[in-house]
């Protein structure tokens, strides 16, 4: 039967051990928010980070801060349940010798976050295809990188298996629109009315770096010949330039009475 004083023990055993996890939701919070104080700070000095790089530090940072203090956290409660730390970490290093087999694929994700941190290969804001799915980079952790898609799905992709990324977010972007005019209209009069509306987008649109250009007629449709549009805009603005520039050559073709090429159908009754 258990007396008073074991429950008094194990009573004051489990309060240490609340504590502790309290005190670790504490340090990991206040040390975020320092994080994020410092690297928000960095954003707005004179010789501070760029953006991208300061949250892709900022993740790091608070990524390396959770592990120390849950491992720290670990020890002490260990320590307060009556387990001998150095026995404890004796044990576990020749423990460890097999389970370091076992933890390989861990080591290698940290290895490779460090890798691609130093090396810049994309930051937080990029998007980026990695291994075949595309997305926006929404953290770059010590072990595995986020990646949020046009969906909003989120992929979790461990850095150690990371063997292919294309950033899309470094240099200036193309932006291409193909108009696919009907046989019937005339090539130069469709052409001269799509360079006066890429002049028109060009001078609304700061982020368009080069261009819109319009380079001619580049292939023949059973429905039509196709008339390309390319320009140059800043990183991510690409799409913006496209959607604006269709909406607009819609719009004038419809004044102007020229016909975008569609399917038809020619039905004859015998």
């Amino acid at each position: 039967m258990i007396n008073n004083l074991d429950l008094m023990g194990i009573l004051e055993v489990v309060i240490k051990i609340i504590v502790i996890l309290i005190l670790m939701k504490v340090v990991i919070r206040l040390g975020s928010r320092l994080i994020n104080n410092f690297f928000e700070k960095q954003k707005t000095t004179k010789f501070g980070l760029n953006d991208r790089k300061a949250d892709t530090l900022k993740e790091l940072f608070k990524s390396l801060l959770r592990y120390s203090v849950y491992v720290l956290s670990f020890i002490w409660i260990f320590e307060t349940l009556g387990f001998d730390v150095k026995t404890l970490i004796a044990v576990t290093g020749v423990a460890g010798v097999a389970i370091g087999f076992g933890a390989q694929s861990l080591v290698r994700d940290v290895i490779s976050g460090f890798f691609i941190l130093m090396e810049d290969q994309f930051a937080v804001g990029d998007y980026v295809t990695i291994d075949g799915l595309s997305g926006v980079v929404e953290a770059l952790g010590i072990r595995v990188t986020k990646l949020r898609d046009f969906s909003g799905d989120l992929h979790i992709i461990p850095n150690g298996s990371i063997s292919k990324v294309t950033n899309r977010s470094r240099g200036n972007m193309r932006a291409l629109v193909d108009v696919t005019v009907a046989y019937e209209e005339d090539v130069d009069r469709a052409i001269d009315l799509l360079k006066k509306i890429c002049k028109e987008v060009r001078d609304d649109f700061e982020t368009i770096v080069e261009g819109p250009e319009v380079l001619g007629v580049v292939n023949f449709l059973e429905t039509g010949y196709v008339i390309r549009i390319v320009a140059k805009t800043l990183p991510m603005k690409q799409w913006d330039v496209e959607m604006e520039l269709r909406r607009r050559i819609k719009s004038q073709f419809d004044k102007e009475k020229i016909q975008i090429a569609v399917p038809k159908r020619v039905i004859v009754n015998k």
